[in-house]
Parts: structure tokens; sequence; C-alpha cells
């Protein structure tokens, strides 16, 4: 699978796309490149949420690994959402081309970091890691499904997975989340939440028993997608998605305007509920060079 990121990640294609190689390679060649910012740790959050769950081709039972490639230092936390993946036992390499940061990459990676970290001075030297990469993680996939045991759950469905997400009480700063649990209550809950149109993904951790969360200090007037993943000991369920918009905030309504001077105006309007102060701005029309 392969997702492409900037300021908003996007899914090239999904592991259950293509079935052999040479379908992948020309996948490749036909691939346009997607410029932009540098949010690593929004990406990382998408590779979890869009492309490492069962309808997009990830197999409960295969070992997940994220070869991370990226040319500079992020924008936003990658370190947190890395973590995250990495406490779910999924495997990451990072690889730094030009103007990357070897220190977020080591932060970023599994360890060992002699293994899962590679830093090139530009692109065409990529070729060069191509050959010890391949090598390595073919060694680490079968040393991790040596280790684990064969019992691992391979069928979600309701067993593992909560469903029906309702979003309720949304107001300008906050909503309400509930759930249906799944028929094995997991161990916790990972809610995942941000803005559609780019953000620092921030995330709220729940006890297994607990099937719904009160979201607060959201930003007015924006959409926001919603994740909630149950968390086993060795799984993590199909997650639940939403999306929906906060309010905006309220206006002052009715402005007018009385006593007239050569030097002052009064100004009077309905209140804004909720407001705690009004910031009043006056320019001189029509060109407003004086505020």
């Amino acid at each position: 699978g392969l997702s492409q990121y900037s300021s908003d990640p996007r899914t090239e294609w999904d592991l259950s796309t293509y079935s052999t190689r040479d379908q992948v390679l020309e996948a490749m060649r036909n691939l346009r490149y997607k410029g932009g910012n540098t949010f690593t740790g929004l990406a990382l959050t998408h590779v979890l949420e869009q492309n490492l769950q069962p309808d997009a081709g990830a197999r409960l039972e295969a070992e997940k690994l994220i070869i991370l490639l990226t040319d500079g230092k992020s924008q936003d936390d990658a370190n947190l959402a890395a973590q995250t993946l990495k406490n779910l036992g999924i495997e990451i390499f990072a690889i730094g081309v030009k103007n990357a940061d070897e220190a977020e990459l080591k932060q970023v990676a599994s360890e060992p970091l002699e293994l899962t970290v590679y830093n090139v001075l530009d692109f065409p030297l990529l070729s060069s890691l191509v050959g010890r990469l391949t090598q390595v993680l073919c060694t680490r996939i079968k040393e991790k499904s040596n280790k684990e045991n064969a019992d691992i759950p391979v069928n979600t469905g309701p067993q593992l997975s909560p469903t029906d997400l309702k979003i309720s009480a949304v107001t300008s700063k906050s909503m309400h989340l509930t759930w249906s649990p799944p028929l094995r209550p997991p161990k916790k809950y990972r809610i995942v939440y941000y803005p559609s149109k780019g953000g620092i993904p921030k995330e709220v951790v729940l006890d297994g028993s607990l099937s719904s969360l009160r979201l607060s200090n959201l930003t007015s007037h924006t959409e926001y997608l919603v994740s909630v993943f149950p968390i086993y000991d060795t799984v993590v369920g199909d997650g639940l998605r939403g999306v929906t918009s906060t309010l905006p905030l309220s206006s002052p309504r009715s402005l007018r305007v009385s006593e007239l001077s050569h030097n002052s105006i009064r100004l009077s309007w309905k209140a804004a509920q909720g407001a705690t102060q009004y910031l009043v701005l006056c320019s001189a029309a029509p060109d407003g060079a004086e505020d």
C-alpha cells in the first residue's frame, strides 16, 4: 500500500489493490508527486486509520510495517503518532532525504535504530538502500512471525468491533460521542479526532468499560473527523468513523450608531450568546487608512 502526504494525506493504493509485482511497478511509474507541507504525524495517523484496516487489505495475523520516506522536518507532532503505532506492535522504518531531521527520524523509528533509520543526501541515492532494506525487512518479518503465537484472532466483526457511532450535543466548542461496544469488551478505546482540512491529530484513551466521551476545546465552525478504535492485548479491532462540524460562534446583532459628534460615535448591539469580550474595529472609509 502507498500513501502520499503534505497537509492532507492521500491514499494512492491500498494493500489489496494489486496482486503482482508488475502491477505495483506500473503504479509507481504512473505516480504523480504531491508537493506541499510536511505533516508527518497526520500522515502516520492516516495510515493507521485508513491503510491498516481490514477493508483496505490489512490482515490481522500479518506483521504490520510502515516505511516512512520524508525530505523535511515535520510541522506537527510526528513522535506522538509514531508512538501510538509502535504501542500497537506496528514497526516503523524511517528514511530521510535531503533536509530530513535525523533526530526526528530516530524518534519516529522502531528499535533497533541501526536497522530502521536511513538517511541519504539526495533522491537518486535511495537506490543504494534497496538491497540492505529489503534484506532487513524480510528478516524482521520472519523473526516476528516466529516469535508470536498463532492464536491471534483473525476474524473481527461484532466480536471485536464497536458499532453505531453517534455524535450529539454539538456546540461551537464540544461534541458528545457514544457507541455500542463489541461483544468482547476491549482493554481500551483510542479516540482520534482532527479537522478534516488538516490539523494536528489529538487522541484520548478510554477504559474499555466505557462507551461514551465528550470532546471539548474544539475549534468553532470546523469539520472534524472522529475515529474510535478498540484495543485488545494482541490486536486492534475495526475502527468506527464519523464526521461532523462544530457550530459557528454566536454573532452580535442589530448594530446601531448614535450620538455622533465631530470626533466620536456611540455603538450599541444585541449581545452574542457566550461572548466574554468584544473587539470593535473602526477605520476611515473608503480607504481605511487608519484603524
